[in-house]
């Protein structure tokens, strides 16, 4: 079967798109970046160079094919023109449905985020639960928008499914520096990590393996129209990283209180505004990080049978990929 991926050179992209060539299925994957083709070395990958948002080219790319992953997105907490994230992540994806339908695709796969549905309090997060503050970044409400472009085409006839993975990590590629690779990387470089005070903050954790298989299982058996949590564990930051320093043997983990951390914010907002210094994070970003961000996969792991790799297993794989020489 052709597929088409849109973001394969990106983190969960990359992966989904090796696992559909390894099963066999031709993977038509647009990048923008033709210097990342060699992470798409595949005899069933066909690599079309070109962007979202450029229709011909999206046309070129998905003609003939059944299925879509829509997985590219622009993920940034801070731009000085933030109307490229919309551009991206909402007019995209106005383009790639528009040509889904035009290609006569069976059933789309769009890849959004948990941070659509915000933080959490006690209990985690559902698909049902509204969301419990406004929008803050603009990445999140870019990606809101885009899922209510989702129910528009459903109504034109386009078969999407939503998944929204939470905060991933495992074995592949890092991009920023404020992923959970790259932390877990240098933690293990340098021997020390700061959290939010108190650590007893939670996240939601999702193993790589896990969130791009959870969307080949949307592709097979999700519902039009639906939406499904790609989770994983729900743990505290402390003890997110207390794993990873028992399986290093090193390191220090240090809870920075709030007050420290906006500090830290605006000084790198002023170099920002001064010297055009781009900061690692905002003032803005710095709220989400005292805040608990976890959901349930249950609906996920019923309804498709998503399945959740034990955290020590995931961990361990994760400390051991990253801890490689091309790693360190």
């Amino acid at each position: 079967m052709k597929i088409f991926i849109t973001g394969a050179t990106g983190y969960i992209g990359n992966l989904l798109a090796h696992i559909l060539a390894d099963s066999g299925h031709c993977v038509h994957a647009l990048i923008r970046n033709e210097r990342m083709a060699f992470s798409l070395n595949h005899e069933n990958i066909k690599i079309f160079i070109g962007d979202i948002n450029d229709k011909e080219k999206i046309r070129n790319a998905i003609r003939g094919c059944e299925q879509v992953y829509h997985a590219a997105a622009l993920v940034r907490s801070r731009m000085k023109d933030t109307s490229v994230i919309y551009s991206v992540n909402v007019k995209g994806t106005l383009n790639v449905f528009d040509e889904a339908i035009n290609a006569g695709v069976n059933k789309v796969v769009f890849t959004s985020t948990c941070g659509v549905m915000g933080p959490s309090l006690k209990e985690p997060m559902t698909e049902k639960d509204p969301r419990i503050i406004g929008f803050t970044l603009d990445y999140e409400l870019s990606k809101k928008m885009a899922e209510d472009i989702v129910k528009q085409y459903i109504g034109m006839g386009l078969n999407i499914v939503i998944v929204s993975p939470s905060k991933v990590y495992g074995p592949g590629k890092i991009s920023h520096s404020l992923t959970y690779n790259a932390i877990i990387k240098k933690f293990l470089r340098t021997g020390t990590v700061f959290i939010p005070y108190p650590g007893n903050y939670k996240g939601c954790f999702g193993y790589i393996d896990d969130v791009a298989r959870g969307h080949i299982l949307a592709m097979e058996k999700g519902k039009v129209g639906e939406k499904y949590i790609l989770g994983g564990v729900n743990i505290s930051y402390k003890s997110f990283f207390q794993q990873i320093k028992k399986l290093s043997g090193k390191g220090r983990i240090i809870q920075v209180p709030k007050f420290i951390i906006k500090v830290c914010a605006y000084w790198q907002w002023f170099q920002y505004k001064i010297i055009n210094k781009e900061p690692l994070f905002t003032p803005v970003v710095t709220n989400h990080f005292y805040r608990n961000y976890i959901f349930s996969s249950q609906k996920a792991i019923f309804e498709l049978g998503y399945q959740i790799t034990p955290f020590e297993e995931a961990i361990q794989k994760t400390v051991h990929f990253l801890n490689l020489p091309d790693h360190a």
